[in-house]
């Protein structure tokens, strides 16, 4: 009866885990406009939206994207390979800032391409 309990206590922490997970990068995943706000190194559009709210890893860092837009604090890559990295997973990218400046057309042609 003791590992019935001991079961059932690690199932209601691992569920109160996830929902907080889940909270946390819902809030983390805000416009382009709060994205600069709260201090997000990198602010990435997508051509596409994400189906739903999700964290990617890409370049090292952890991703939070919602709709079109996506944010993730510093990385130690260059922001073009950084750029090259979430398009592999995403698809297209409109625009990259990388601490509020943006890659360059040709910039962003290569990290499409």
């Amino acid at each position: 009866m003791t590992s019935i309990l001991s079961r059932a206590s690690h199932v209601g922490v691992f569920a109160a885990a996830l929902a907080y997970t889940g909270l946390t990068f819902g809030a983390l995943a805000p416009t382009a406009a709060e994205a600069k706000s709260n201090g997000y190194f990198y602010t990435v559009e997508l051509a596409q939206p994400v189906d739903a709210p999700t964290t990617t890893v890409a370049g090292g860092v952890a991703w939070a994207c919602k709709g079109t837009t996506c944010v993730a604090n510093k990385g130690s890559s260059r922001p073009l390979r950084m750029c090259r990295e979430l398009q592999r997973e995403h698809g297209a990218i409109t625009a990259f800032t990388a601490n509020e400046e943006a890659l360059d057309a040709d910039k962003l042609a290569q990290c499409n391409g």
